[in-house]
């Protein structure tokens, strides 16, 4: 088992000290060489713009080539098409805009319920504004699966653009993004994939997926709040980005609204390393142990309904459910009097919460700083409600 505790200076100092952290789905932790380089980069005098004839700037300029290829290992795909962002719903928003110029009244875009609203509402929005339609696909509630046909039975002459999850932030599940692509090209449509629940959880290879969009935020993997989005290289230099006059005509930097935090670059950089050197296989692993203390003991409380799968196939370690008799919130606050934190409510999750019938949810999620002994507090809590 991995023991990197020591890596999370919020966790093992400070106010918070002694808090099973299970809110990680929210956002996680950060990492210390993550802390390290955005103090080391906002005291070397670095902290500049672009572009300059100065070598602050020169410095920024190499600063976003280096987070770009970091990140670029660790999808597997073209670095140089990567753009930064505040959070993926900001970035979301501005692509889904600028595909919205190009729509036309009748087009189609396909979404799931399984997806945070950040990859809903955009296209909801742009259809609003251009006549397109948008057609949900439905998971199976009663497992929590979205089986690839759920998505691709939709797919027509028609359909533009399908937007899935890589996984879903309130269950975990997993769908097969790769064969959702696969049909959805032939269709001659594109796929945006939310991978801000996937990144942290499993080796993520964009290559093999073949989508055209893939964002990630780094605040959910150990880094600093904000988002990475990869856009294909042709894609995104057809786009018609909204964008000031002076801002370039190609690549990632059309959709880079303002100046960069710089600070935050070089967070993403060391946060992304931090995964590279770890192992994703290993993170994996050690993750899918821990979850299963806890998913084995909360299906073993006949009063505990678990929502989404039973099981640890194609899952990332995060679990919603709701405790007979007790309300969510009363839950989350019975577990926060014993310094245990979970989310409770739609997690954005709105259209999973109502596939269920619920309003929300208890969530809980497996970081890298979860221990046993915090799962066994946490059940022990929820037992003895």
């Amino acid at each position: 088992m991995l023991d990197l505790r020591h890596r999370f200076p919020a966790v093992t100092e400070g106010l918070h000290q002694g808090w099973a952290r299970f809110d990680g789905p929210a956002g996680t932790q950060v990492v210390d060489s993550a802390i390290e380089a955005t103090s080391h980069w906002q005291r070397s005098g670095n902290n500049a713009n672009s572009h300059g004839s100065f070598a602050a700037a020169d410095a920024c300029d190499a600063l976003l080539e280096q987070v770009q290829a970091t990140v670029g290992r660790l999808l597997n795909v073209d670095a140089a098409s990567i753009m930064f962002g505040p959070s993926t719903t900001s970035n979301v928003f501005s692509i889904t805009r600028a595909i919205g110029h190009d729509m036309q009244p009748g087009d189609e875009i396909i979404c799931t319920r399984l997806d945070h609203d950040s990859n809903v509402s955009p296209w909801l929005l742009m259809a609003q504004d251009t006549g397109a339609v948008v057609k949900f696909a439905q998971f199976d509630p009663a497992n929590g699966r979205l089986p690839p046909e759920a998505v691709t039975s939709l797919l027509t002459d028609r359909t533009r653009w399908v937007a899935v999850t890589g996984a879903s932030n309130a269950i975990g599940t997993m769908p097969d993004v790769a064969t959702i692509t696969t049909a959805a090209h032939a269709a001659g449509a594109y796929v945006m994939v939310d991978g801000v629940h996937l990144t942290p959880h499993a080796p993520v290879d964009v290559s093999a997926i073949g989508c055209d969009v893939y964002s990630t935020s780094s605040y959910k993997w150990y880094g600093p709040h904000a988002s990475a989005t990869w856009v294909e290289p042709g894609l995104l230099d057809r786009l018609h980005a909204y964008k000031v006059r002076p801002a370039p005509d190609t690549g990632p930097g059309r959709f880079m609204l303002g100046t960069p935090s710089y600070e935050s670059f070089a967070a993403i950089d060391a946060a992304a390393r931090f995964l590279l050197d770890t192992g994703m296989d290993v993170i994996q692993a050690h993750e899918r142990a821990v979850f299963s203390r806890l998913l084995d003991g909360l299906l073993a409380d006949d009063r505990v309904t678990v929502y989404g799968p039973h099981d640890l196939n194609e899952r990332a370690p995060t679990v919603a459910f709701n405790v007979a008799g007790h309300d969510a919130t009363d839950v989350a606050r019975s577990l926060a009097a014993e310094r245990i934190a979970v989310w409770d409510g739609n997690y954005y999750a709105l259209e999973a919460m109502a596939s269920f019938g619920i309003e929300g949810a208890v969530r809980a999620g497996i970081a890298l700083y979860v221990t046993d002994d915090d799962v066994d507090r946490l059940l022990e809590v929820v037992h003895g409600l």
